[in-house]
């Protein structure tokens, strides 16, 4: 593997965790998807064209590698020991109301359906451009701008029953 390429492939990996996590849900399936994505990608290098984003490249493989695994995935319950496991912190109010708030926004998302929250991670935490990510999801940018949409009104539905400021000011419904 030419020395350039693997410097690129390494400064992704904090990028292709993020968004691993936000397709499993749970940082040690995404941890295991990570490694059979980047193993995958290695094996078909010559799949790769130089001159393009290896980050739309890596993306794909990714997504295409979760796929494969639900599609053998049976129906089981997980129990995330590092979400709970995190909860104590330095200021313990805060903290915990704030891992409760970003675990509530997590279990919304891992409602929505996968090509949803496939295009809401590129867009929303990966910050790539409609473009991109339909390049990357091999759909028309007016699917990644429906999808989008579709994605972040089911979100804000599934989280509306928190009221406003409600974390910070310890207020719960």
């Amino acid at each position: 593997m030419p020395q350039d390429l693997r410097h690129d492939l390494i400064a992704l990996l904090p990028r292709l965790c993020r968004f691993a996590r936000g397709l499993t849900g749970a940082a040690d399936q995404a941890d295991d998807l990570v490694q059979a994505s980047v193993e995958k990608a290695l094996r078909n290098l010559d799949g790769f064209t130089r001159g393009t984003r290896m980050d739309a490249w890596m993306f794909r493989i990714i997504r295409n590698t979760w796929i494969d695994t639900i599609r053998a995935r049976r129906d089981t319950v997980e129990f995330d020991a590092e979400a709970a496991a995190t909860i104590i912190g330095s200021d313990g109010r805060a903290t915990t109301e704030a891992h409760l708030h970003l675990a509530e926004v997590r279990r919304a998302m891992a409602s929505l359906p996968e090509e949803q929250r496939a295009v809401l991670m590129l867009v929303c935490v990966e910050g790539m451009r409609y473009r991109e990510v339909a390049e990357v999801l091999d759909i028309p940018e007016g699917t990644v701008m429906s999808r989008l949409s579709r994605a972040r009104l089911a979100l804000a539905e599934k989280l509306k029953d928190r009221p406003v400021g409600a974390q910070q000011q310890g207020i719960t419904k």
